[in-house]
């Protein structure tokens, strides 16, 4: 059965400033997400999910909901056929909980059925007998040797110590700080859906919602114990991301019922079903102490933190390098010591979402740099630019040297010379957009902060880095085959700019983005454009020689004068469009970027290239606040951020 990828659309542009590829037909309302596929004589899935954060499962009786006017299916753990467990970077979490429920919504069973409404009400019909397990919900808790251990291996799912500089160092000024971050959900638009389809060679097709197309293939194959090549992916429209989509939710139970039925199979998952499902931010404890010079000058950073990463592994290892790497920020501090590690609790599961752990390490070395300002008396945006790294410093945390361009100190200064929001008349500000009238003038104090934060560029940590892409040229245009994911970002609008400007203005085009395609990686860790851009640039320089030599071998002329130019081609100064350069004949440039390399930091002490490249950013926030009624206002945010080279520059 053959599916039409409906979620990306085919917009093309010319050299230069393109339009956005996919702004028209979300604005019209014709885009189309993953939840408008549909397909003839398909079924409808629901999920039958853990009431109880921590419970031996005593049965899972699913006799009254296969007698359920239309349900014709309900899956559990004894219906999967390959590996019972799967995981984002560890296997750990199960397909559908059979002996222990580690957390509130965790899968046990899948309903099958003609409607959506006759799905849930079969989900409401499976009766679920579990036996209450005491909860651990305290991360700290989970480093007792005392508490009950969630896995075989103990409760936690990594540990890093990053060391650098002289140890024992001491400075006339100290402060210390807690800080405590809490958990945050994605909350993209459109929930998770997805529609399975099987094959005709016993495989089956997923059209889905996601932000790596391979990856899940990977545990959706292995789950189904098939080889990758009979499971294919297909993106559909992705109603945001944001991280939330890195991980399996219901792929794995849709692609079994297809396969056991041999009849399509759609779930839509509900917005409560949504926030159980997918992971969500780690919460943090963040413990700080930061030594500096009567002067301002940073002696030390110690920093101990610790993650939540709820139920299952995730992406909880990365996530914590990106924290205890970012730990110091973007500071030069001859001292280091940064001890992380995350755990294993009962709570929801954390996993990717904006930021990727770099959120709460800024959180917490920026709220003590404050306390630092405030103990020397000093201007805290002065004693930040009196430490900012500069290219040719070590990397504060692994020692790596940082390199061109590395302008945290142009962004400090770009945002500290912003202009200020006007001063409210009188004294005065409208709170009516938090539920209070007008607060009075006399109570209302309007106060400024500033930070700076880091984040690295691609996977990093020793993660190899590969994309594949390529560009077929016949006499319609151009066309980019590529599998990198459009999660809202604007990949597909990169990709189309850069193939474009290699390709002289010729119309350009997206293919749909499916496995088939090659690997692309996720749409994660500020990535894609540096990847798939890579890779489709170099396709279409690849595609463009191609082009070239058959166009010189039409005419009897050497390809140095067959010229890409204004959307068409000049042979020998002669002006041809591509239908008569070309004929029925076609062209095809392929190519793999790879990243320069990164290694895991040593086990010592994380020391080591451990990353690709850095980006900066600096914020400045001002806000008014009624201390009476506990009432904050934000007035203003200014920003300057470190963007790399603009593809698109847009003034706004």
């Amino acid at each position: 059965m053959s599916v039409r990828a409906v979620g990306r659309p085919t917009g093309s542009t010319v050299a230069g400033r393109p339009p956005r590829h996919d702004v028209g037909p979300k604005i019209d309302g014709s885009f189309l997400y993953a939840n408008d596929e549909s397909v003839a004589g398909m079924l409808h899935g629901a999920t039958v999910r853990s009431e109880l954060a921590h419970a031996r499962v005593v049965a899972v009786e699913v006799a009254a909901a296969l007698a359920v006017p239309g349900v014709v299916a309900v899956l559990t753990a004894a219906d999967v056929p390959g590996s019972a467990l799967i995981g984002h970077i560890t296997a750990d979490q199960p397909v559908f909980a059979h002996d222990v429920v580690r957390y509130e919504g965790e899968p046990l069973a899948f309903v099958v059925a003609t409607s959506e409404r006759a799905a849930r009400r079969g989900v409401a019909a499976v009766a679920v007998r579990l036996e209450l397990l005491t909860p651990l919900t305290d991360p700290e808790a989970a480093l007792d040797a005392a508490s009950p251990r969630l896995h075989e291996g103990g409760n936690t799912i990594r540990e890093l110590v990053l060391r650098r500089g002289p140890r024992d160092v001491d400075a006339p000024v100290v402060v210390r700080g807690e800080w405590h971050t809490g958990r945050q959900d994605q909350a993209f638009l459109a929930t998770e859906s997805a529609l399975a389809l099987p094959d005709d060679d016993g495989g089956v097709t997923l059209v889905l919602a996601t932000q790596d197309l391979h990856t899940d293939r990977h545990q959706i194959a292995s789950a189904l114990g098939l080889d990758e090549e009979r499971v294919r992916l297909v993106l559909s429209g992705v109603g945001g991301a944001f991280g939330g989509r890195e991980d399996i939710t219901v792929q794995v139970h849709l692609c079994l019922a297809a396969l056991r039925l041999g009849r399509p199979v759609k779930a839509t998952l509900s917005r409560r079903e949504s926030f159980l499902a997918h992971p969500k931010r780690h919460p943090a404890r963040l413990r700080y102490e930061v030594g500096a010079d009567h002067d301002g000058r940073l002696r030390f950073v110690r920093a101990d933190l610790l993650l939540d990463g709820g139920a299952y592994a995730s992406t909880s290892g990365p996530v914590l390098g990106s924290a205890c790497y970012f730990a110091a920020g973007p500071y030069r501090v001859p001292s280091v010591e940064v001890v992380g590690r995350a755990v294993y609790t009962n709570n929801p599961i954390s996993g990717a979402m904006r930021g990727f752990g770099a959120v709460q390490a800024c959180f917490g070395i920026e709220s003590t740099l404050d306390l630092l300002a405030d103990a020397l008396g000093l201007d805290p945006v002065e004693l930040r630019r009196r430490n900012v790294l500069r290219p040719g410093d070590p990397f504060p945390t692994s020692g790596q040297r940082v390199a061109e361009p590395a302008p945290v100190g142009e962004v400090l200064e770009r945002c500290a010379a912003l202009p200020m929001p006007p001063e409210p008349p009188a004294g005065r500000s409208d709170w009516s957009d938090v539920g209070a009238d007008e607060a009075s003038g006399g109570r209302v104090r309007r106060a400024t902060g500033f930070a700076l934060g880091v984040k690295n560029h691609l996977y990093g940590e020793g993660t190899p880095e590969w994309a594949v892409a390529a560009i077929r040229i016949d006499a319609t245009g151009a066309e980019i085959v590529s599998a990198a994911t459009e999660c809202g970002q604007g990949i597909g609008s990169a990709l189309l700019l850069l193939a474009g400007e290699e390709l002289g203005g010729l119309p350009v085009r997206l293919a749909p983005a499916t496995t088939d395609a090659g690997y692309a990686g996720s749409s994660s860790a500020s990535r894609a454009t540096w990847m798939s851009g890579g890779a489709v640039r170099l396709a279409a320089a690849d595609a463009a020689r191609a082009l070239r030599e058959v166009v010189a071998g039409r005419f009897g002329v050497d390809p140095a004068s067959v010229v890409l130019r204004d959307g068409g081609l000049e042979v020998a100064g002669r002006p041809l469009d591509l239908a008569e350069a070309l004929g029925d004949d076609s062209v095809e440039g392929r190519a793999t970027y790879q990243a320069p390399p990164t290694r895991a930091g040593d086990p010592t002490d994380g020391q080591g290239d451990v990353h690709v490249g850095y980006m900066f950013v600096a914020h400045r926030a001002v806000v008014d606040v009624d201390p009476d009624l506990g009432l904050v206002r934000v007035v203003q945010v200014a920003t300057s951020q470190d963007v790399g080279r603009a593809l698109d520059r847009r003034e706004v």
